[in-house]
């Protein structure tokens, strides 16, 4: 039995998709109020439970041979006592349930973000000299914690392995993330300008590729990224322009402008509740002029790790959302 924490989340579904497919059987643990859309039709157990709670989440755990724990915050949008209960306490209620139910390997799937940004022109490389003081943004500190977690798991004697998504684009998503609703808001003809600034991208299929992979072949207590390609915002509308016959934004937005607007579009997001992101915050501008060039050369060596070119991963996407969004 294998047991998949977050399975609604876009990562998550796909997970339990591909494990289904390759004869596993899958345990998803879900929260309450988890919409289960994305799970719909899978031959998938269902537990509830809150990660953030020990005693709500130990029964999912019986009888369990691997554990992918992918629960968690995923906010570009401050929420900071949320994203740490989640992200590093539910860690922590994770690592304690596969130590009593003795579970054979949990896999954790961390962030890109989790690394301290090296100098431009330097790739982001595996290590496990992680420093939470160093990284920008709540996400990222509270990833970079889980993720020292795990280590200090492994340590005690907790058969443990770790992965760092980039980007995530592709099909099965449910929710959509900031690059998703871009992508939706370009296909619906609401963008007409666009900043610039790039970031890798991978393909969520690739990425549950990779985890598995990990899980087969990783070393105990390593990390591994899981990157796709480094690509511009610009690219992005052109290669979706081209395919879909749409125009392509023109305007280049100053980044002091954007920067100037961001913090009143989050002012605006989270006092109306507004359920559509920004399309651009504070974080998520960092995070597109920071130095997000990356090496999954490790991941490929050691686990045989072979993602698919963006141009068919920015498609993808778009089809999934121009047929299941509004």
């Amino acid at each position: 039995m294998d047991l998949v924490t977050g399975a609604t989340g876009h990562i998550g579904n796909v997970l339990v998709r591909e494990l289904i497919k390759r004869g596993h059987k899958v345990r998803a643990l879900v929260m309450p109020s988890d919409d289960l859309a994305s799970l719909n039709g899978l031959d998938v157990e269902i537990v509830y439970g809150d990660v953030r709670n020990i005693n709500s989440i130990e029964k999912a755990f019986n009888g369990v041979y691997v554990v992918y724990h992918l629960a968690g915050i995923i906010s570009i949008v401050k929420r900071s006592r949320l994203i740490y209960d989640v992200n590093v306490g539910g860690t922590k209620n994770v690592i304690e349930a596969c130590t009593e139910c003795r579970v054979k390997r949990l896999v954790y799937t961390s962030s890109i973000h989790a690394f301290i940004e090296p100098p431009k022109g330097m790739p982001i490389v595996e290590t496990k000299a992680l420093d939470p003081s160093k990284v920008i943004g709540e996400y990222a500190k509270s990833k970079a914690m889980a993720t020292l977690e795990i280590f200090k798991a492994v340590e005690k004697g907790l058969d443990a392995v770790v992965v760092h998504p980039t980007g995530v684009i592709g099909p099965y998503e449910y929710k959509l993330s900031n690059i998703g609703q871009m992508i939706l808001n370009f296909m619906n003809g609401k963008i007409h300008a666009y900043i610039n600034g790039s970031y890798d991208f991978v393909d969520v299929r690739d990425v549950v590729d990779g985890i598995i992979l990990a899980c087969e072949k990783g070393r105990i207590g390593e990390n591994y990224i899981l990157s796709g390609e480094n690509i511009s915002v610009k690219k992005i509308f052109e290669i979706l322009s081209n395919e879909f016959e749409l125009n392509c934004p023109s305007i280049k937005i100053p980044i002091w402008v954007a920067k100037l607007m961001a913090p009143i579009f989050e002012f605006l997001h989270t006092t109306f509740k507004q359920t559509e992101q920004p399309t651009y915050t504070v974080y998520s501008i960092h995070t597109l002029l920071s130095n997000s060039l990356t090496t999954h050369e490790k991941a490929s060596r050691e686990l045989g790790y072979s993602p698919r070119s963006i141009e068919t991963s920015l498609k993808d996407t778009a089809r999934w959302i121009k047929r299941t969004c509004p």
